[in-house]
């Protein structure tokens, strides 16, 4: 099932962390969506709850879902694949998946795309940046996955121009950006930077919404207070019109980590997410 500019996807950070697997689908499911997206913990949780991956492909089919990105590629750049974080000092159950392990889920469940970001930052130069994301876009074409880049305002990839640096230095056919709003407006990027990228390098979008004055602690409030589309102060109107203008054919991913629409249960927060991402989808196309 391929995804498309007109499917919304589910991420999984709108969702809370501990439920089911069928939970996740069934709720992505009634509300509508297309397609939902994995961190490798979610995917090791459904196998400690007994499910094989022949009985997650066939959960996705039945619900009538994608699996769209997964999430976070961590390791690619220079350094990074060397770092080695305790389990007990690994809050967000990320550092124990690497390269190996995320290729297997992708292989296993048939994702669409890898997420990559910077976590550790480095020595390295965006031409070296570049070479190590050619080689992750190399390996990952073994696996039939696009990569996209994210970048996070507090990282060593910070903006939209390092990140399409490096991405048009790559000269990757598979390798892209992810437009992420909350990144894009933390990151102070200007529409007219992004009318100028070429459609065809945006590979994935994720709505999400906060205040246009950026918050004490952006670490926390990126985990635990974004709100959802069109609740707060981010101009998503001229974002999707500047992506539309561009010819941008990416998925609509709806990523809205916080704590509050995630007291609310996996079928409410699924259910608002998805009004939320469509309302604002018919105010800027």
């Amino acid at each position: 099932m391929a995804l498309g500019p007109n499917d919304l996807v589910l991420c999984s950070g709108t969702l809370a962390r501990g439920i089911s697997f069928e939970e996740r689908l069934a709720a992505a499911s009634a509300a509508g969506f297309d397609g939902v997206s994995l961190w490798g913990r979610d995917y090791r949780a459904a196998r400690d709850e007994g499910l094989s991956d022949a009985d997650m492909r066939s959960m996705l089919e039945s619900h009538g879902l994608a699996l769209g990105e997964i999430d976070p590629a961590w390791w690619w750049l220079p350094g990074a694949g060397d770092v080695h974080i305790p389990a007990e000092l690994d809050t967000l159950d990320v550092f124990r998946f690497g390269e190996a392990e995320i290729f297997a889920i992708a292989d296993a469940l048939g994702a669409r795309s890898l997420n990559a970001v910077d976590v550790f930052g480095g020595d390295w130069d965006t031409e070296r940046a570049a070479e190590a994301f050619a080689g992750l876009c190399a390996r990952a074409t073994e696996h039939g996955l696009l990569v996209h880049i994210e970048w996070l305002s507090w990282s060593k990839i910070p903006d939209l121009r390092t990140a399409l640096e490096i991405v048009q230095l790559a000269k990757a056919p598979n390798g892209g950006l992810n437009v992420d709003a909350w990144h894009f407006v933390r990151a102070g990027v200007d529409l007219e930077e992004l009318r100028k990228v070429p459609g065809e390098l945006v590979t994935a979008v994720q709505l999400d919404d906060g205040p246009v004055e950026p918050e004490e602690n952006l670490m926390h409030a990126t985990l635990h207070e974004r709100a959802l589309p069109g609740e707060g102060e981010f101009d998503l109107a001229g974002i999707l019109g500047a992506l539309d203008e561009i010819g941008a054919a990416a998925p609509i991913g709806v990523e809205v980590f916080s704590d509050d629409l995630h007291a609310l249960g996996p079928a409410e927060s699924a259910r608002l997410a998805a009004a939320a991402a469509r309302e604002v989808l018919e105010a800027g196309r």
